[in-house]
């Protein structure tokens, strides 16, 4: 079982920058692929980015690219989400994911096995 805990959320300006961090426990593999997603109300949930434990890989969503950054910290079991120049259209909860293996292109939620509570974004206008 791997559980997975995000933090850093908040109320932040438009244009301003947030860092989630998504705390990995228990047993994980280099094998994983560790992503970020997120829901707005009333909306389903999406993917935001993902990066591979082992080489550190990264993808992102068009949406957000050139705007976030996603990097681990495998001494620290780790995953962070950097946000630069935050819209109004980010505000969602932000959750944390974490699937046992790449299977590309790792943009689903079914291929994800484990899921952490979400921590809240809101940017105001």
């Amino acid at each position: 079982q791997v559980q997975l805990v995000e933090s850093g959320g908040g109320l932040v300006q438009a244009g301003g920058s947030l860092r989630l961090s998504c705390a990995a426990s228990g047993r994980t593999f280099s094998s994983y692929v560790m992503g970020w997603f997120r829901q707005a109300p009333g909306k389903e949930r999406e993917f935001v980015a993902h990066i591979r434990w082992s080489g550190g890989s990264t993808y992102y969503a068009d949406s957000v690219k050139g705007r976030f950054t996603i990097s681990r910290d495998n001494a620290k079991n780790t995953v962070y989400l950097q946000m630069n120049s935050l819209k109004p259209e980010d505000t969602a909860l932000y959750y944390c994911a974490a699937a046992r293996y790449y299977r590309p292109p790792a943009q689903t939620l079914a291929q994800y096995d484990y899921w952490g509570q979400g921590t809240q974004v809101t940017v105001s206008s």
